[in-house]
């Protein structure tokens, strides 16, 4: 039981890490393409209602998210 209690540690601390990995990853996601951009996403999608917008910006982080998954998998 020991073994068994200290793998489920180890297993709850490196799911931990990697969700802030994860997380670190997206923000920084989040960041670059809001310097790549010529215009202010969150008043284009928040003031303007720009729908089309948020669609494209949730594809691409749903796209994003997926990718460091795979890869922190792997």
């Amino acid at each position: 039981m020991d073994h068994f209690m200290a793998s489920f540690v180890l297993d709850v601390i490196s799911t931990i890490a990697f969700t802030f990995l994860g997380c670190a990853l997206m923000w920084g996601v989040w960041k670059l393409i809001d310097r790549a951009t010529p215009f202010s996403i969150i008043k284009e999608i928040e003031e303007d209602q720009n729908i089309a917008l948020a669609i494209l910006f949730g594809c691409i982080f749903l796209s994003i998210a997926l990718i460091i998954a795979a890869v922190i998998v792997s």
